[in-house]
This record gives C-alpha cells, sequence and structure tokens, in this order.
C-alpha cells in the first residue's frame, strides 16, 4: 500500500523531476538541489521537456525527467503523471520522490497525486489469467512530495478524487450483467454508507406509486432487470443553497423497438455515464465535506426489446402528467430524466438543477470528442459551468435553448413527442424536450455528455470511460455555485 508523504525522511534513491517544456530548460534543470547529486548534464543535452518525454539517469541515484509540455494547466499535468506510471508501474520499487519545489509545481499538487493514483486502474478486472507483474502500487512504499509549501491537504484531494473516479470508471465500464439496476442501486448504498450520504432506492413497484409513469414505460421491456429510482441527499449544517443533480442511468441501450446497429453497440453499456457522475459528486461533496446541501437523483434502468417494450407511436405518461408521444425509442434517456427531473423539482426545491447525459450522437458531430454540450435557461449559471469546466479541463460549449427549436417537438396526439421528425439540431431539441419537465424552474442547466464520458486512450485498445464529470462538478460546487 502506497503512503502520501510530504518532505519525508525515509530513504530512497529514486526520484521524479517533472519539468515545463522551455526554450531555456538549462535553468529549470540547475534548480535540481545538490542533495540528489547528478552530474550528468550532457545526457539532458536533447531534453526538451515535451508531453510525456521520460529520461532516466542511474547512477547513485535513479532519477526520471519526465516532460510536462507546454501547458500549464492542471488536466494536461494530471494526464502526463498518469500515463507515466501507469506504463512504468512495473518497473518502479521502493520508496519515491516526487520533486516539486522548481517551475511552481507546487500549485498543481492535486492535479499530480491525482494523476499518479489514477494510474492504479485497470480495465482487466474480470480477467482471468492475466500475467502476475510486479506493481508498485501494491507495495509498502512512501510516495514522497518535496515542497516547501503546505500542499498536504491538495495532495489528500487529489488521492481522494483518483479513487471516487477509479470507482465509478468501474461502474461505467463493467458490462451490462455486472451492473443491472438493481446491482447498481446496491452500489450506490455501499457508496453511501461508506462517503457519508443517505440514499433511498425504489423499486419497480414504488416507482409505480410514485408516478414515474415514463422510465417505467423504458424498463418495460426488461422484464428480469426492471427500473429502479434512486435519490441520494449529502447535507452540511452550515449550508445555504441547495443543488439538484440528475443522472441518466440506463445501464444497457439496444434502442429498443428502434434496434441500434450490433457495430458498437457494446459500448452502450456506458450509457450511464451521466449517472456515474452524479453519483461520484456525490462521493466527493461527503468525502470533502462541502458546504452545500445536495440532492442526487438517478434513474436506472435497461432499454430492451421484449413483447412488453414500447413501441414507436405509443403514448406514454409521465411524473409531470405531460402526455408523450414516442416517436423512437432510442430516444429512451430523455424519457427517464423527464421523471427524474420533474421528481427533483417538486420535492426538493433545490436553487440549482444539472443533468447529465450521454444523449446524443448530435452532439458528438457539433463538438467532437472535446466537450460537453452545455444547454442553460440561466446565463449566470451556465458561465460559472462554463469556467469550472475551463479550470478542471472538464470543457463545456454552450449551445443556444431558443424556442425557435420549440415547435419541432409538438406532437399531434400528445403533449409533446419525445424525438423531432427534422435530423438536425439534435442535441438542441433534446434539451428543448427536457426544459418541458423541470416545471418552471429557473436556473437549469442540462450537459450532453455524449463525446466525453467514453472514448479511446492509451489505457486500453477499446473505448473506456473517463470519469468525467466529477472534477467539474465539485469544482463548480466549491467556487460557490
Amino acid at each position: 500500500m502506497i503512503s502520501t508523504k510530504l518532505n519525508s525522511t525515509g530513504i530512497s534513491n529514486s526520484y521524479v523531476i517533472p519539468i515545463f517544456e522551455s526554450e531555456i530548460i538549462s535553468n529549470t534543470i540547475k534548480k535540481i538541489p545538490s542533495s540528489i547529486k547528478f552530474d550528468n548534464w550532457p545526457l539532458l543535452d536533447h531534453f526538451k521537456g515535451s508531453a510525456k518525454e521520460t529520461l532516466l539517469s542511474v547512477g547513485e541515484n535513479r532519477i526520471y525527467f519526465l516532460g510536462l509540455g507546454k501547458k500549464r494547466e492542471a488536466s494536461a499535468v494530471s494526464k502526463v503523471f498518469r500515463s507515466f506510471f501507469y506504463n512504468n508501474k512495473s518497473k518502479l520499487n521502493g520508496n519515491i520522490n516526487i520533486l516539486l519545489d522548481h517551475d511552481g509545481l507546487g500549485e498543481f499538487a492535486v492535479a499530480i497525486a491525482n494523476g499518479i493514483y489514477l494510474a492504479q486502474y485497470n480495465l482487466g478486472m474480470l480477467k482471468t489469467n492475466q500475467k502476475v507483474e510486479n506493481d508498485w502500487f501494491s507495495e509498502d512504499a512512501e510516495l514522497n512530495f518535496v515542497s516547501e509549501k503546505a500542499i498536504e491537504n491538495d495532495l489528500a484531494k487529489g488521492k481522494m478524487l483518483a479513487e471516487t473516479q477509479i470507482r465509478i470508471m468501474k461502474l461505467v465500464d463493467s458490462p451490462a450483467n455486472y451492473k443491472t439496476p438493481q446491482m447498481l442501486s446496491e452500489e450506490i448504498e455501499k457508496m453511501g454508507k461508506s462517503s457519508g450520504f443517505s440514499v433511498k432506492v425504489y423499486d419497480e413497484k414504488q416507482c409505480e406509486e410514485l408516478g414515474l409513469k415514463a422510465l417505467l414505460a423504458v424498463s418495460k421491456g426488461s422484464v428480469e432487470n426492471p427500473a429502479r429510482f434512486v435519490i441520494m441527499d449529502y447535507t452540511h449544517p452550515e449550508a445555504i443553497k441547495k443543488v439538484g443533480l440528475i443522472g441518466k442511468g440506463v445501464t444497457f441501450d439496444t434502442g429498443g423497438v428502434s434496434l441500434k446497429p450490433g457495430d458498437n453497440m457494446n459500448y452502450m453499456k456506458s450509457d450511464m455515464g451521466g449517472a456515474a457522475a452524479v453519483i461520484g459528486t456525490l462521493d466527493m461533496a461527503a468525502k470533502l465535506g462541502l458546504k452545500v446541501n445536495i440532492v442526487g437523483a438517478v434513474a436506472l434502468t435497461e432499454n430492451c426489446i421484449d413483447s412488453l417494450a414500447i413501441k414507436p407511436g405509443d403514448v406514454i405518461g409521465s411524473y409531470l402528467g405531460k402526455t408523450i408521444e414516442v416517436i423512437n425509442t432510442d430516444a429512451e434517456g430523455r424519457l427517464v430524466l423527464a421523471d427524474a427531473l420533474a421528481y427533483v423539482k417538486k420535492n426538493h426545491q433545490p436553487d440549482a438543477m444539472i443533468d447529465l447525459a450521454t444523449l446524443t450522437g448530435n452532439c458528438i458531430q457539433a463538438l467532437g470528442y472535446a466537450a460537453a454540450a452545455l444547454l442553460s435557461n440561466n446565463d449566470d449559471l451556465a458561465q460559472s459551468l462554463i469556467n469550472s469546466g475551463q479550470n478542471t479541463g472538464e470543457k463545456v460549449w454552450r449551445m443556444p435553448l431558443w424556442d425557435d427549436y420549440k415547435d419541432m417537438m409538438k406532437s399531434d396526439v400528445a403533449d409533446i413527442k419525445n424525438l423531432s421528425s427534422a435530423p438536425i439540431a439534435g442535441a438542441i431539441t433534446a434539451a428543448k424536450f427536457l426544459e418541458e419537465f423541470i416545471d418552471g424552474h429557473t436556473n437549469w442547466a442540462h450537459l450532453d455528455i455524449a463525446g466525453v464520458a467514453f472514448g479511446d486512450s492509451e489505457y486500453g485498445s477499446m473505448k473506456s470511460s473517463t470519469g468525467y464529470g466529477v472534477k467539474l462538478l465539485v469544482d463548480w460546487l466549491e467556487r460557490g455555485l
């Protein structure tokens, strides 16, 4: 078990020296303390400090020079450290010192600790024939940060954040048969007990009593794994504001009767990425003791095919009482969010509401994999989320929520339809649908995280979870909403 230390006197001859890319990098390198006993300067003649560039010097001490690149951004620094420790965890051994007394590196302590501890995450959680290799993270060793700044709290926060991110990444990456709505609700209960927030799980019968008609309509095709509705509550005695966080929790999405193509359907295990972000944010808020009250709501269901499944053209009810014409059963995420949003608004009256969902392919077409789509009816809320996105690297980009798009969701037979007939502006019209179910709330934001919750990385040959949303929302909460 690795223990985090600051300026420890423990014995170690292994060092990691992070260096930002610079034309005068020699000036930075010469700030290395003489106690490290490094004199092989010619070795560094061609070292530029570019992102993830690594140079190892072996002598009296084992010294890794680690390039951070030009970006002095927390997210970029975190990625470099995660990559380095992931790719070297079978080679590292014993106590390791990280030097942070140069180049203003102390200000990146949260990001550095976060990146290092994220490197523990292993996608092969279900493999039975993994080759046993040395893993530095399983050793009884010290990770010692050398800094004149008092960064103990920052280091602890970075580690806690990594632990929470790993927990929700495991949920997103788990196959659907390992995280049915029942299983996922049980995992949330465990997290609540360990971290300090309350959890109430409503089973399918209780959901029916509550009137969550849209959620139950989506789940009709999953007889063996019926829906669950989970309410999480975190409170602080000094809180003056309450926030509602709502997450789409479709644990597997076949598209229903409007069946998705078979290619890459396996990735639809990730369609609960919004719920994962909400769960992780509650977990971090509780561990950090944030002075805010938070109610988290996640609507958990599968979207499968069965003789009982809803069909295109069906009209279903909702918690708010509005009727919905189902144009396409693969536009199911907005249906479960509709009930969750309306429930939180009516029963908890939060000062602000934010929902997160892997909702539309149109979002990816518009923004690619660099940012989530942000749609909001409140300019101040939108700007605060944009600021937190820039601060954490979990970026958002605002799209319009104008009423010009409202008529695209009109139905001839019901109060509203779940999909526009026009093959354009899909991310916007999805948000216009959701807006109908916030019941007049004036401080709401919708985050379509379809392009950022799950993607390619150096840590696997297939797409996997990014853990998106937790850093963004925690930063937003810490900044006072």
